[in-house]
């Protein structure tokens, strides 16, 4: 895991200045490689880069990597969990080093730009080729690792995180409003958007190739996610073939010249990737790392410590409590470089902290949940059939009144908050409805509370369009390519690279492994969701490995009580930045409608603690990456 940057020459020279500002671009992510940096320079490209070691700790595995053959320069943010067997299908000999950073440059020559075709991991890749005057930008398919890049007449800049764009003097600092109004549905910014109009985001799967000659910059798609589903599949088959190329998916993620940890919350996931390595190594001295939530539904302390004994593991406990939040509300924000309204993103930026000084890397369950198809979305889509087929309108009518006037309890997946969500969701067809479920605020709220983003389309379009354009015959199928391509990419890779990458922490996800990927799209949905039961099959796939309590485990999802801690220990916090002054100077909020929004949680009619955490992120964005740009005066104190 590391930093890269760079500055492109599109039919133009650069200058030695540009030189400058390619180390500028670098040094301002130098918390992404503390090991080492990296340049190199002619008068066609720049390329810059922050090492963090984990495989090859020596020099011999510095970047920007300089080859003899096509690939004159290369530099890589990642881990290519296939190097190895890809060196020996190629039979790549002579290699110097033990990096994968070698293998790829090697297999550029051999295969060029389709070479990415080849790669199972996470990735950002700039490949610069002097011979034929071209420069490759590629992504992994899932998004795993960053790759942002800035377009202006004659040139191009690329970065792994959005403030290395900000000293540039090109860069002009226009706001992308559109993406802002998704945000205050979503609690992301999606797809290629960033909130800067300038700046975009290379998306998972896709490459950039760059004529330095012409000029000409081309981005085409080079994976598709497909759900090609064999309908001879059974139940038995797919979990043996689940456990197989899950058990070979952790071993790969586990391979490292340098300290590698597990987080564990306690869900099937984690437990499971512990449990794995627990297997593979049962003399080893295994860390995990656990959040505690100091609030009793949303605390999975109980389930964490019966993986810990049961898997013999050395463990290691990070509190989250409000003043812990407090400490570090403006700081998290520094190093996310975008709005992120994802309750997770401050606890694990906590826990990589807590981490750093014993691992350098931390494998994840993350992407289990899309992959297996474990979200209460998935199990609702499927109950919402049901329901609209025994029930009448009229019916539905009144549970959705009903629903609406219970009270709210703020606490974890409260049945209050389910019911309001899934009645009131289950009137839409299955892409609104999915949207529904996951929204923040609805479009009438959104036009009173942002009146200075203009007329912007639905949000709920991005969902809907998706929908429309697939042709998977089962609709479980197009919500879970949705959740791949929207939800993953633009929110949980966003946080668990920027929150553990502050603290120099490589995440590295095994559920997200494209062999294991392989076999779960091939698994029908009625095996992958039977009835309203989620995670069938890897549960069954997980017998034996896994306690049975944990495979029995409902899925919860990590979470801050922002909710909760709004009517007390966060309220003075939030007051001082939804204040009127504060409001009004950012010209698109409205006062009176957060007020509003405010005043109705605090008397317990609606949980608006979602929307308030996305208003009260925003304005600390704002101030520290738009009017103050005082961002460094926290990212340098992680």
């Amino acid at each position: 895991m590391c930093a890269i940057a760079g500055i492109l020459g599109l039919g133009a020279p650069l200058d030695e200045g540009e030189a400058h500002l390619a180390r500028a671009m670098a040094a301002a992510m130098s918390h992404r490689g503390p090991d080492g940096d990296g340049f190199f320079f002619d008068a066609r490209v720049a390329l810059a880069h922050r090492r963090l070691s984990l495989l090859d700790l020596s020099p011999r595995g510095a970047q920007p990597m300089l080859a003899c053959g096509r690939a004159s320069a290369i530099v890589y943010n990642g881990e290519t969990t296939n190097h190895r067997e890809l060196a020996a299908r190629h039979r790549l000999e002579g290699l110097r080093t033990r990096t994968d950073t070698e293998v790829l440059a090697r297999l550029y020559d051999r295969l060029g730009a389709d070479f990415v075709r080849e790669l199972n991991g996470m990735f950002a890749i700039g490949v610069y080729d002097a011979a034929a005057s071209t420069a490759l930008l590629a992504r992994d398919p899932f998004g795993q690792r960053p790759l942002f890049y800035m377009l202006k007449p004659g040139r191009l800049y690329f970065a792994s995180e959005i403030k290395a764009f900000l000293s540039l003097p090109s860069f002009g600092g226009a706001l992308d409003l559109r993406a802002l109004h998704d945000f205050f549905s979503l609690a992301y910014v999606p797809g290629q958007s960033t909130p800067f109009s300038e700046i975009r985001e290379l998306d998972g799967g896709c490459l950039l190739e760059a004529d330095l000659r012409s000029g000409r910059v081309e981005t085409r798609r080079y994976h598709r996610i497909r759900y090609e589903p064999d309908p001879a599949m059974t139940e038995e088959d797919a979990a043996a073939l689940t456990r197989q190329a899950l058990s070979a998916a952790a071993a790969r993620h586990a391979r490292a010249d340098a300290p590698v940890g597990y987080t564990l919350s306690g869900g099937v996931d984690t437990s499971a990737l512990v449990a794995l390595a627990r297997e593979r190594e049962p003399r080893a001295d295994l860390h995990t790392f656990s959040i505690r939530m100091d609030e009793p539904s949303f605390d999975e302390t109980a389930h964490q410590r019966r993986m810990v004994e049961f898997a013999r593991t050395t463990h290691h406990e990070v509190v989250v409590t409000p003043r812990e939040v407090l400490d570090n509300l403006e700081r998290h924000v520094a190093f996310m470089d975008e709005p992120s309204g994802d309750g997770a993103a401050l606890p694990t930026f906590l826990m990589s902290r807590r981490a750093r000084p014993l691992v350098k890397a931390l494998v994840s369950g993350e992407g289990g949940d899309e992959v297996f198809n474990a979200y209460e979305t998935h199990r609702a889509h499927r109950a919402r059939e049901f329901y609209r087929r025994w029930t009448t309108p009229g019916l539905r009518r009144a549970l959705t009144r009903a629903a609406a006037a219970l009270p709210s309890s703020y606490a974890k997946l409260s049945p209050d908050f389910l019911l309001k969500r899934f009645t009131s969701g289950a009137e839409h067809d299955a892409a609104r409805a999915h949207f529904h479920w996951r929204r923040v605020l609805d479009e009438s709220e959104k036009r009173a509370l942002l009146p200075g983003l203009g007329a912007q389309p639905d949000t709920a379009e991005l969902f809907e369009d998706a929908y429309r354009s697939l042709d998977f015959p089962d609709p479980l199928d197009r919500l879970s390519w949705i959740d791949l391509r929207l939800y993953l990419i633009g929110d949980l890779m966003v946080k668990n690279d920027r929150m553990l990458m502050a603290h120099s922490v490589e995440g590295r996800y095994p559920m997200l492994d494209m062999e294991l990927f392989e076999v779960c799209r091939r698994v029908p949905g009625a095996l992958r969701v039977r009835g309203l039961d989620g995670r069938r099959v890897q549960k069954r796939a997980l017998r034996g490995i896994v306690p049975d309590a944990v495979l029995r485990r409902k899925n919860m999802g990590l979470e801050m009580p922002h909710s909760r801690w709004f009517l007390g220990p966060l309220r003075p916090a939030a007051e001082r930045y939804f204040a009127r002054k504060s409001v009004e100077k950012t010209g698109l909020l409205d006062h009176a409608a957060l007020d509003a929004l405010w005043r109705q949680h605090l008397s317990g009619r609606r949980d608006n603690g979602r929307a308030l955490w996305c208003a009260l992120i925003f304005l600390i964005w704002l101030d520290l990456f738009v009017y103050e740009r005082s961002w460094r005066r926290y990212a340098g104190s992680a």
